[in-house]
């Protein structure tokens, strides 16, 4: 059976990803990141996901990302900012995390030769996005050609294929997919600052792309928001 290593987050789009790889009939090795960030409950929802969705294996790698800080994500002192309209292409936002689909990717390339896979698959979408420099198409075929350069799996003639099925999706046809493929969003955790029980804040960029793409997509939005 092919492989396929999935970057899986948590959150929606990496669930949907995760569906995708094992609808293609992928024995799948999800792999997920603590970095430190500030939205922790990610990760127990990846390990459900990663149940539910019949991942052959999960693992979770640590790396501390907050010694470098300079996103809200990982900083302490940079608050998340508020949602006033999301606004594609208007600048580069707080909640940017320097170089992380690259170290990301860089994680799962190492799986994936260990693991002899024939691909990894990640959810990275460059239409309903927060403006991020690398979820974008020519950073994936940048990192694809480095791949093909930097592995002994590769140079013998077996390079990995860098998966982006959700690049050119809005966010309201990832979550028809998703739906399609028995995706259950409310084990999904989106939020920025979602609390340690997994409730979104439902204010900032992500809480209002996840709202917009709902009901965009017409589908009940299975949302678990924290009271104020």
């Amino acid at each position: 059976m092919k492989k396929a290593v999935v970057l899986l987050s948590g959150g929606l789009d990496s669930a949907v990803t995760l569906a995708i790889a094992r609808c293609d009939d992928y024995r799948c090795y999800a792999l997920s990141v603590d970095y430190g960030q500030r939205h922790r409950a990610e990760l127990t929802a990846a390990a459900s996901i990663a149940q539910s969705l019949g991942a052959h294996e999960q693992r979770l790698a640590y790396l501390d990302l907050t010694m470098f800080g300079g996103s809200a994500l990982t900083d302490p002192a940079i608050a998340v900012p508020g949602a006033t309209g999301v606004t594609v292409g208007a600048g580069i936002p707080l909640t940017y995390v320097p170089a992380r689909n690259t170290i990301f990717l860089s994680l799962a390339l190492a799986w994936a030769e260990v693991l002899r896979a024939e691909a990894i698959f990640i959810g990275a979408n460059a239409i309903d996005y927060s403006g991020y420099p690398d979820c974008r198409p020519e950073f994936i075929a940048a990192f694809q050609a480095m791949a093909k350069l930097a592995t002994k799996a590769a140079v013998e003639g077996c390079a990995t294929t860098i998966h982006a099925p959700l690049i050119a999706l809005t966010k309201a046809e990832i979550i028809r997919q998703g739906s399609a493929l028995g995706v259950d969003f409310s084990q999904t955790v989106s939020c920025y600052q979602a609390d340690p029980y997994g409730l979104a804040c439902g204010n900032c960029d992500a809480c209002a792309l996840r709202r917009a793409g709902f009901a965009a997509a017409d589908i009940a939005d299975p949302t678990r928001y924290a009271v104020h």
